[in-house]
């Protein structure tokens, strides 16, 4: 029991320290983290969250203004650190786009030259927002964008996915480390655009590794197939503070995913899922489609690299999404896909934490 006592006093100090109630984070999730879903998780008493990879600077300042007048505050915007430009083949994208053709509409040679939001701007709307926390995944934020967070009280939370990242993060000026397992659903947050396919490390090995090395100077929050009361009860005993959950949520009535999408959630077993370059050029996973098995064998050309990739799947994808057919349809899932309930999030959450307090006696 003594481990229990342990695992509640260090996720009630997280609490306190970031105006919660109960220790639980709205993962980021890019495009599907509508102000509803964060909305509906503040509300619970956990921190709302935001993938603001895809939005424009107004596009986050109204997000972060939606929430904001509906909850007590507590959310976190999230940044991806951008990669270098990407190396361009315009005869393997040939390929690939004769592949996707076979998918969704024709794809015509500037599909791949979709470029990111400038990351310099978006850095610029996050930080007028002003959120409580900010995050970071694909890397660290660079020395002057942390001590801008830092003038106005900002805490930084840092997606990590190896031991030697979390360290990274730490000494970089981060907050909080967030520990992700290759459980979890959506894109790898390593920092090494080419690492993820060979450091692929499970959270249950990876997040008392994390806590070992840097715990003492940072709480640690576990991600990466948690979606019930035994997977925080478990990830607050291995030494987290608190935890995240991105893969739960989407089949909640908030979260409005595409109902195709949240069917498939409800119906995958671990196995049911897979990671994948097939959407964007960088690893994720996802439900393990039709089109995932055929992008990811041997004989398929390899996908072109992020962004390009996510260019040229651009029309596939959003002719899936209109046509509600998942083997077209960017269906990010993590492992624990099965336990994610239709039900509302304040509920979820409420009876999730509840049933962890219970495992740990609390």
């Amino acid at each position: 029991m003594a481990h229990a006592h342990q695992a509640l006093s260090r996720a009630s100090a997280f609490c306190r320290d970031y105006d919660l109630t109960i220790p639980i984070l709205m993962a980021p999730m890019a495009g599907a983290c509508p102000p509803a879903l964060a909305i509906a998780v503040a509300r619970a008493g956990g921190l709302g969250g935001c993938g603001a990879l895809l939005m424009k600077p107004d596009a986050i300042r109204s997000w972060a203004g939606e929430v904001r007048a509906a909850t007590n505050g507590a959310f976190q915007l999230n940044l991806w650190i951008p990669d270098p430009p990407p190396v361009r083949d315009a005869t393997h994208e040939t390929r690939v786009r004769e592949f996707l053709a076979g998918w969704g509409p024709a794809v015509p040679p500037e599909a791949g030259n979709a470029v990111p939001v400038d990351f310099g701007a978006q850095c610029d709307a996050v930080i007028e927002a002003g959120p409580p926390v900010v995050s970071s995944i694909m890397g660290v934020y660079p020395p002057e964008v942390v001590g801008r967070f830092k003038a106005r009280g900002i805490r930084w939370f840092a997606h990590v996915t190896t031991v030697a990242e979390a360290r990274q993060a730490v000494a970089a000026g981060a907050d909080v480390v967030v520990a992700q397992g290759m459980e979890a659903g959506g894109h790898r947050g390593s920092f090494e655009a080419d690492r993820p396919d060979t450091a692929l490390v499970g959270l249950f090995a990876l997040l008392p590794a994390v806590v070992d090395a840097v715990a003492d100077q940072v709480p640690v929050v576990a991600t990466g197939g948690i979606a019930d009361g035994r997977g925080i009860a478990a990830a607050l005993v291995l030494g987290a503070a608190a935890v995240q959950i991105g893969t739960g949520l989407l089949r909640t009535p908030e979260a409005a995913i595409a109902p195709a999408w949240a069917d498939a959630l409800a119906s995958a077993e671990p196995e049911d899922t897979a990671p994948t370059r097939a959407f964007s050029g960088r690893l994720g996973r996802s439900v393990a489609t039709a089109y995932v098995k055929a992008a990811n064998a041997a004989s398929t050309p390899a996908p072109a690299p992020y962004p390009v990739q996510r260019g040229l799947t651009q029309a596939m994808r959003d002719q899936g999404t209109r046509e509600g057919d998942i083997d077209r349809i960017q269906a990010w899932a993590g492992q624990a896909a099965r336990l994610a309930p239709a039900e509302p999030a304040g509920d979820y959450l409420r009876r999730i934490w509840d049933d962890a307090r219970a495992h740990l006696g609390g």
